[in-house]
């Protein structure tokens, strides 16, 4: 299996990889780096030229997807949105780009596609027969809270459709735009049906500039998670990933934060790197990180079984090793001086009707 690369003459400004790759994956063919590079590569003497975001409309059958994964707490989500523009280096949905012949590089965090009739599916799947309810989970692969959701709405329509009907729902974001739907959070977070994980990764700006360029800063995520908080809304904060030598330091400062904010769950996971993240993220650290790279690759593959990736159940989501066990115990030390983990958030099922059939909706 191989690589096509282009690697950009300098780092991109305000985005996350630093090449456009192709992979071969699945039987794809090569592709150029992106056409507005390529109109003005004449100019790379001087700085790099901006890199355009671009949605294009996905008509999708359905929109929820389901998984039978046994080291994920949930079974079903619905991801509004492909691609993400906060431009994650880290991102583990980056892969998922090649099925559209696309880069999981340049390519993931500027070519999006949007689902504007997701509401409208959520509608017809949940009114089935047989529909059984389990918490549906936003932002598992992708934010639903990207800056494009500004316009689009289409995060901000599927909550409706949960609110209306009383299907409880878990969100995982970067971004603090959440509080722009505390209008329907709070009131079924009363009712025993919402919760929100914020991601927060670095409480330094500079590493999270790098990180995750066009995601909020930290300082942002943190009045977010306060701000749920206030509000009633069950709400716990992800470090994830953590990365050796570069976030690894702040594991006990990022727990103790999250309590302070009102967070009264907290979990980490160590950096995964699957395919195509791998030499994405070897490449990201080459350009920021010189002085340390090697010692960062070491670490990581010390922890997952001596490669840059371990894909096994559970231990992907744990690592395995000293580096891992290390971790592990800082990490419950800080979480039980904090006070955080006691009680599981959890949801109700049982104040789900669904949604009125099209005679219903026209006359209710």
């Amino acid at each position: 299996m191989g690589w096509y690369v282009f690697a950009m003459a300098r780092t991109r400004p305000v985005r996350g990889a630093t090449l456009n790759a192709t992979s071969t994956r699945f039987n794809l063919l090569q592709t150029e780096a992106d056409g507005d590079w390529l109109d003005q590569r004449g100019d790379l003497d001087e700085a790099p030229v901006p890199l355009r975001t671009t949605v294009t409309v996905e008509r999708p059958k359905t929109i929820i997807s389901r998984n039978a994964s046994p080291d994920i707490p949930f079974d079903r989500s619905i991801n509004p949105y492909r691609g993400c523009e906060h431009g994650c280096i880290y991102c583990f949905a980056r892969p998922s780009h090649a099925f559209h012949d696309l880069s999981p590089g340049l390519d993931f965090e500027s070519r999006l596609f949007a689902k504007p009739d997701a509401a409208a599916l959520l509608r017809e799947e949940l009114r089935r027969p047989g529909y059984e309810v389990r918490p549906m989970a936003l932002g598992t692969n992708t934010d639903p809270y990207q800056p494009i959701e500004r316009e689009w709405r289409i995060t901000r329509g599927v909550l409706e459709v949960m609110a209306g009907t009383g299907h409880p729902v878990t969100i995982t974001t970067k971004s603090d735009r959440v509080v722009r739907d505390l209008d329907l959070l709070a009131p079924m977070a009363a009712r025993g049906l919402a919760a929100v994980c914020v991601s927060i990764t670095s409480l330094d700006a500079r590493i999270a500039a790098t990180l995750e360029p066009r995601a909020p800063t930290p300082e942002r995520r943190l009045a977010a998670v306060r701000r749920l908080s206030e509000a009633g809304v069950p709400v716990y904060v992800s470090i994830a990933p953590v990365i050796p030598a570069i976030t690894d330091h702040e594991l006990e400062h990022l727990v103790e934060q999250a309590a302070a904010a009102g967070a009264t769950r907290v979990f980490f996971i160590p950096v995964r790197l699957p395919w195509e993240v791998a030499p994405l993220f070897r490449a990201w650290l080459d350009e920021h990180f010189p002085d340390r790279a090697g010692k960062v690759m070491a670490t990581i593959q010390s922890l997952r079984g001596g490669r840059d990736n371990d894909p096994g159940f559970v231990t992907r989501m744990q690592g395995s090793g000293p580096w891992a066990d290390l971790m592990r115990t800082r990490f419950a030390i800080a979480v039980r001086r904090h006070g955080l983990n006691r009680e599981r958030i959890t949801l109700r099922c049982d104040l789900f009707r669904p949604p009125a059939g099209p005679q219903g909706e026209l006359f209710g």
